[in-house]
């Protein structure tokens, strides 16, 4: 009796082993608009690599009762019914390390600028869990854009998420490529993740960072519009994963999203192509969800961790100047703040066409130097104080003398914070930009004359005064003795300033 019980649980034992063995191969149900539905790979994972019989490769996107839904990850692959899909038992992963800075990748991390493979061996998957708040530092040092209104109203910090967030052609994409040229010589590798456009505007601002010499600390990430859904969905997730690995190694780096509008469009088409269940405007219920996961992973690392940063600028585009839709109310509520950028502002030549009022950094002053937190105190409440007086101005209503000097203040004001594109300054410039503002060196000038006093002063207290130039530099502040050199400076070059011809 007991011989035969032990013969019938070597029998349970390899019928029960033969599944197992079998259970990393399935077979092609159905398939159509990219997405295989397969049977038999029971116990796959939700992101894991699939490979088909003819060579193709796809990604787990569902996992139903029956089956798994593999997205393609080449728009062209042939992939027909009852073909055996095979486990690889790994999840999606990208290729990083510094071997990838100057070059152009596709969301897939394989190099599409004909500058021949990438000589790394490092992979790191491209999901991650975001690491939590006893591994973080808190946020304290600057990340200059070089744009005076961003730096001296709504400071980034390193390791911050703040959004670029107005209508089409405002300006969002100058102020993410000004800021990766104005990162030159100050140890930040920049990465920009093109997503869902023309291969047109990927090339000219390739062109842009290569003639500026940006490449050299750059990787681009491109999945333009004819790129299949999956990979534009993808293309943020790898270009965070590749600055991840330089935050790990002590180092900052900074991500641009440009745009999360076309990514979360990607992952909506993905969604209903699944028959996942729509929700406000069509999006899957889960569209927070995939910001929230990948904006997370933005920090800065404590010192154990070796203290390295990433940054984060997501860009989103809205209609009409509406910041409460769906998908940038959900990315205001994620981020530290946001740059709103107007468009009536950008028809009327002020640019960067930053709104003030609906701009904020919930860092703030914590990311400013000593030296522009000084300079900068009162400069918010006097743009709102000449934004609410332009108002009454309007209508021709006689002013008395303290409106007009704070319209006239507030003029001045804008003109220092216009800035051409592909324009930037070192924060002693702005510093020197905003001190001539604060002790009224402005206020006899003619308005045209501003912006070319100012310039040519900062410029004149470099060479001529370098001392000056370098305390402010090294100490990051403006102290007593640095003031009266300052002003000395200052003084000296009004006496040399001609006014410019109208």
């Amino acid at each position: 009796m007991q011989r035969e019980i032990d013969v019938i649980s070597l029998l349970e034992d390899s019928l029960r082993e033969t599944p197992e063995h079998l259970e990393g191969i399935g077979t092609v149900i159905k398939i159509g608009d990219n997405i295989c539905k397969v049977y038999g790979l029971n116990d796959a994972v939700f992101g894991e690599f699939i490979e088909f019989e003819n060579g193709a490769k796809g990604m787990v996107f569902d996992l139903d009762e029956d089956f798994v839904s593999v997205v393609l990850l080449e728009s062209g692959a042939t992939v027909v019914e009852q073909e055996v899909a095979r486990r690889t038992g790994s999840v999606f992963s990208v290729p990083v390390g510094d071997q990838l800075i100057g070059r152009v990748l596709s969301a897939t991390g394989r190099p599409i600028d004909a500058l021949g493979d990438l000589k790394t061996t490092q992979k790191m998957p491209l999901e991650r869990v975001a690491p939590g708040i006893i591994y973080r530092a808190p946020i304290n040092r600057s990340l200059e854009t070089g744009i005076a209104v961003i730096d001296s109203l709504i400071p980034i910090g390193r390791g911050q998420r703040e959004l670029l967030i107005g209508n089409r052609s405002t300006g969002k994409t100058a102020i993410a490529i000004d800021t990766i040229l104005h990162q030159k010589d100050q140890n930040v590798i920049c990465i920009y993740v093109s997503i869902g456009h023309k291969q047109s505007h990927t090339a000219r601002i390739i062109y842009e960072l290569e003639k500026a010499g940006a490449l050299e600390y750059s990787i681009i990430i491109d999945a333009d519009a004819k790129e299949p859904a999956l990979n534009q969905y993808l293309a943020p997730y790898t270009g965070c994963t590749v600055g991840e690995y330089f935050m790990q190694q002590g180092r900052d780096a900074l991500v641009i999203y440009d745009d999360l509008s076309n990514h979360a469009i990607a992952y909506r088409e993905l969604s209903l192509l699944l028959r996942r269940p729509p929700g406000r405007e069509a999006y899957p219920g889960d569209i927070f969800y995939i910001h929230s996961r990948l904006l997370e992973r933005a920090g800065r690392l404590n010192k154990e961790l070796g203290g390295g940063s990433l940054t984060a600028l997501p860009v989103i585009q809205t209609q009409g100047d509406d910041i409460s839709a769906y998908i940038p109310t959900n990315l205001i509520s994620i981020t530290d703040g946001q740059i709103f950028l107007d468009t009536n502002l950008f028809n009327k030549g002020i640019r960067p066409a930053v709104n003030i009022g609906l701009s904020v950094s919930r860092v703030g002053a914590a990311a400013q130097t000593r030296a522009m937190k000084k300079v900068s105190g009162s400069l918010k409440l006097e743009l709102a104080q000449y934004n609410e007086l332009l108002a009454f101005e309007q209508f021709g209503s006689e002013l008395d003398k303290a409106s007009q000097r704070a319209l006239d203040r507030g003029r001045r004001a804008i003109e220092i914070l216009r800035q051409p594109e592909h324009e930037t300054y070192s924060f002693v410039d702005q510093t020197i930009f905003l001190f001539l503002l604060k002790e009224n060196y402005l206020d006899k000038l003619p308005l045209h004359a501003v912006r070319p006093f100012v310039t040519q002063c900062a410029s004149y207290v470099k060479a001529s005064h370098s001392d000056v130039y370098k305390n402010i530099f090294d100490s990051q502040d403006i102290t007593d003795a640095i003031l009266v050199d300052l002003r000395m400076a200052v003084e000296e070059f009004m006496m040399i300033f001609s006014v410019p011809a109208k």
